[in-house]
Protein backbone atom coordinates (compact mmCIF):
# COMPACT_ATOMS: atom_id res chain seq x y z
CA UNK A 1 0.00 0.00 0.00
CA UNK A 2 1.16 3.52 -0.44
CA UNK A 3 -0.15 6.56 0.72
CA UNK A 4 -3.82 4.21 1.25
CA UNK A 5 -3.81 3.08 -2.36
CA UNK A 6 -2.41 -0.32 -3.80
CA UNK A 7 0.63 -0.18 -5.80
CA UNK A 8 -0.64 -1.89 -8.81
CA UNK A 9 1.83 -2.99 -11.53
CA UNK A 10 3.27 -1.23 -14.75
CA UNK A 11 0.77 -2.59 -17.65
CA UNK A 12 2.71 -5.13 -19.65
CA UNK A 13 4.54 -3.94 -22.76
CA UNK A 14 3.09 -5.02 -26.06
CA UNK A 15 6.58 -5.89 -27.77
CA UNK A 16 6.89 -4.47 -31.70
CA UNK A 17 9.23 -7.24 -33.79
CA UNK A 18 10.55 -5.67 -36.96
CA UNK A 19 12.57 -7.70 -40.09
CA UNK A 20 15.54 -6.77 -40.78
CA UNK A 21 17.79 -7.78 -43.45
CA UNK A 22 21.81 -7.89 -44.29
CA UNK A 23 23.05 -7.52 -47.73
CA UNK A 24 26.19 -7.60 -49.74
CA UNK A 25 28.91 -8.76 -51.24
CA UNK A 26 30.71 -12.75 -50.90
CA UNK A 27 32.54 -12.53 -47.89
CA UNK A 28 31.71 -8.99 -46.74
CA UNK A 29 31.11 -10.17 -43.02
CA UNK A 30 26.76 -10.54 -43.36
CA UNK A 31 27.26 -14.14 -40.96
CA UNK A 32 29.77 -11.79 -38.21
CA UNK A 33 27.46 -9.26 -38.22
CA UNK A 34 24.16 -11.24 -37.74
CA UNK A 35 26.81 -13.73 -35.21
CA UNK A 36 28.07 -10.68 -33.06
CA UNK A 37 25.22 -9.28 -31.59
CA UNK A 38 21.87 -12.48 -31.65
CA UNK A 39 20.91 -13.16 -28.23
CA UNK A 40 20.28 -16.53 -29.41
CA UNK A 41 22.23 -18.86 -31.19
CA UNK A 42 22.12 -17.54 -34.92
CA UNK A 43 20.42 -19.88 -37.20
CA UNK A 44 23.15 -20.29 -40.10
CA UNK A 45 23.15 -22.31 -43.51
CA UNK A 46 27.10 -22.23 -44.12
CA UNK A 47 28.50 -25.02 -46.02
CA UNK A 48 32.26 -25.65 -47.09
CA UNK A 49 33.50 -23.87 -50.73
CA UNK A 50 34.42 -26.60 -52.98
CA UNK A 51 36.29 -26.77 -55.89
CA UNK A 52 33.42 -26.93 -58.20
CA UNK A 53 32.08 -23.34 -56.76
CA UNK A 54 35.37 -22.13 -57.19
CA UNK A 55 34.63 -20.35 -61.16
CA UNK A 56 31.87 -18.27 -59.47
CA UNK A 57 32.70 -17.99 -56.20
CA UNK A 58 35.64 -15.27 -56.44
CA UNK A 59 37.70 -15.26 -52.99
CA UNK A 60 39.86 -12.38 -54.13
CA UNK A 61 40.07 -10.27 -51.42
CA UNK A 62 38.93 -13.19 -48.79
CA UNK A 63 41.19 -15.78 -49.90
CA UNK A 64 41.00 -17.40 -45.98
CA UNK A 65 37.47 -17.70 -46.83
CA UNK A 66 36.55 -21.70 -46.48
CA UNK A 67 32.41 -21.60 -46.13
CA UNK A 68 29.59 -19.54 -47.48
CA UNK A 69 26.25 -19.15 -46.49
CA UNK A 70 23.83 -20.78 -49.07
CA UNK A 71 19.78 -20.18 -47.84
CA UNK A 72 19.91 -17.26 -44.88
CA UNK A 73 21.50 -16.35 -41.65
CA UNK A 74 19.06 -15.89 -38.83
CA UNK A 75 19.54 -13.79 -35.35
CA UNK A 76 17.62 -12.37 -32.56
CA UNK A 77 18.16 -8.69 -30.64
CA UNK A 78 16.45 -6.82 -28.33
CA UNK A 79 17.10 -3.06 -28.41
CA UNK A 80 14.79 -1.90 -25.60
CA UNK A 81 11.81 -3.60 -24.01
CA UNK A 82 9.47 -3.21 -26.40
CA UNK A 83 11.59 -3.53 -29.93
CA UNK A 84 13.01 -6.61 -31.22
CA UNK A 85 14.88 -7.22 -33.95
CA UNK A 86 14.77 -10.20 -36.75
CA UNK A 87 17.89 -10.22 -38.67
CA UNK A 88 18.04 -12.00 -41.65
CA UNK A 89 21.46 -12.38 -43.57
CA UNK A 90 21.33 -12.93 -47.40
CA UNK A 91 23.41 -15.04 -49.35
CA UNK A 92 25.91 -12.91 -51.07
CA UNK A 93 26.45 -15.12 -54.03
CA UNK A 94 24.76 -14.16 -57.65
CA UNK A 95 23.06 -17.68 -57.81
CA UNK A 96 21.50 -17.43 -54.73
CA UNK A 97 19.73 -14.42 -55.48
CA UNK A 98 16.28 -15.93 -56.36
CA UNK A 99 15.71 -15.97 -52.64
CA UNK A 100 15.99 -12.66 -52.10
CA UNK A 101 12.22 -11.94 -52.99
CA UNK A 102 11.02 -14.10 -50.15
CA UNK A 103 13.85 -12.66 -47.50
CA UNK A 104 12.44 -9.03 -48.34
CA UNK A 105 8.40 -9.97 -47.76
CA UNK A 106 7.44 -8.02 -45.03
CA UNK A 107 11.59 -6.53 -43.65
CA UNK A 108 10.89 -2.93 -42.71
CA UNK A 109 14.52 -1.96 -44.02
CA UNK A 110 18.12 -3.40 -44.77
CA UNK A 111 21.81 -2.71 -44.00
CA UNK A 112 24.20 -3.14 -47.02
CA UNK A 113 27.33 -4.12 -45.88
CA UNK A 114 30.65 -2.77 -48.03
CA UNK A 115 34.38 -3.64 -48.05
CA UNK A 116 35.82 -0.66 -49.34
CA UNK A 117 38.71 -3.26 -51.21
CA UNK A 118 35.98 -5.10 -53.04
CA UNK A 119 33.21 -2.04 -53.37
CA UNK A 120 31.87 -3.06 -56.51
CA UNK A 121 30.33 -6.37 -54.85
CA UNK A 122 27.72 -4.06 -52.81
CA UNK A 123 26.28 -2.84 -56.45
CA UNK A 124 23.76 -5.23 -56.94
CA UNK A 125 22.23 -5.40 -53.31
CA UNK A 126 22.18 -1.60 -53.50
CA UNK A 127 20.50 -1.56 -56.99
CA UNK A 128 18.14 -4.15 -55.62
CA UNK A 129 16.94 -2.40 -52.77
CA UNK A 130 16.74 0.79 -54.98
CA UNK A 131 14.53 -0.41 -57.37
CA UNK A 132 12.13 -2.25 -54.47
CA UNK A 133 12.16 1.09 -52.64
CA UNK A 134 13.22 -1.25 -49.46
CA UNK A 135 14.75 1.76 -46.92
CA UNK A 136 18.72 0.64 -46.49
CA UNK A 137 21.87 1.99 -45.13
CA UNK A 138 25.20 1.42 -46.34
CA UNK A 139 27.75 -0.52 -43.12
CA UNK A 140 31.10 0.24 -44.34
CA UNK A 141 32.70 -2.91 -42.42
CA UNK A 142 36.25 -1.63 -41.48
CA UNK A 143 38.47 -4.68 -42.40
CA UNK A 144 42.06 -5.37 -40.72
CA UNK A 145 44.15 -3.89 -43.16
CA UNK A 146 42.05 -2.30 -45.68
CA UNK A 147 42.35 1.45 -46.19
CA UNK A 148 39.82 4.08 -44.84
CA UNK A 149 37.76 5.88 -46.71
CA UNK A 150 35.38 8.59 -45.83
CA UNK A 151 31.76 7.76 -45.46
CA UNK A 152 31.65 10.95 -48.67
CA UNK A 153 34.07 9.05 -50.37
CA UNK A 154 32.37 5.99 -50.44
CA UNK A 155 28.84 7.76 -50.93
CA UNK A 156 30.55 9.04 -53.94
CA UNK A 157 31.91 5.65 -55.37
CA UNK A 158 28.41 4.19 -54.72
CA UNK A 159 26.89 6.83 -56.82
CA UNK A 160 23.87 7.27 -53.50
CA UNK A 161 21.62 9.84 -52.34
CA UNK A 162 22.69 12.66 -50.07
CA UNK A 163 20.02 11.24 -47.86
CA UNK A 164 21.26 7.73 -47.67
CA UNK A 165 23.09 7.11 -43.91
CA UNK A 166 26.40 5.58 -44.60
CA UNK A 167 28.21 4.48 -41.38
CA UNK A 168 31.47 2.56 -40.26
CA UNK A 169 31.56 -0.52 -38.11
CA UNK A 170 33.19 -3.49 -37.54
CA UNK A 171 31.46 -6.55 -37.98
CA UNK A 172 32.85 -8.46 -35.39
CA UNK A 173 31.72 -5.81 -32.27
CA UNK A 174 28.54 -5.40 -31.02
CA UNK A 175 28.43 -2.15 -30.51
CA UNK A 176 29.02 -1.61 -33.19
CA UNK A 177 26.65 -3.65 -34.98
CA UNK A 178 23.97 -2.27 -32.65
CA UNK A 179 24.79 1.42 -33.77
CA UNK A 180 24.31 -0.05 -37.43
CA UNK A 181 21.02 -1.59 -36.30
CA UNK A 182 19.55 1.41 -34.77
CA UNK A 183 20.87 3.48 -37.81
CA UNK A 184 18.61 1.11 -40.03
CA UNK A 185 15.34 1.51 -37.68
CA UNK A 186 15.84 5.35 -37.56
CA UNK A 187 16.27 5.84 -41.25
CA UNK A 188 13.60 3.47 -42.34
CA UNK A 189 11.71 5.89 -40.29
CA UNK A 190 12.29 8.75 -41.64
CA UNK A 191 11.94 7.06 -45.18
CA UNK A 192 8.51 6.09 -44.40
CA UNK A 193 7.35 9.53 -43.20
CA UNK A 194 8.89 11.04 -45.89
CA UNK A 195 6.73 8.55 -48.28
CA UNK A 196 3.52 9.41 -46.98
CA UNK A 197 4.19 13.63 -46.93
CA UNK A 198 5.25 13.08 -50.63
CA UNK A 199 1.78 10.51 -51.11
CA UNK A 200 -0.30 13.25 -48.83
CA UNK A 201 0.99 16.75 -51.27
Amino acid sequence: MIFGRSERGKPPVEPVTLKILVAGGFGVGKTTLVGSVSEIRPLRTEEILTEAGRPVDDTTGVESKNTTTVAMDFGRITLREDLTLYLFGTPGQERFWFMWDELTEGALGAVVLADTRRLEDCFAAVDYFERRSIPFIIGVNCFEGAARYPVEAVRQALDLDDGIPVLLCDARDRRSVKDILVGVVQHAMDFGTRRRHTVGT
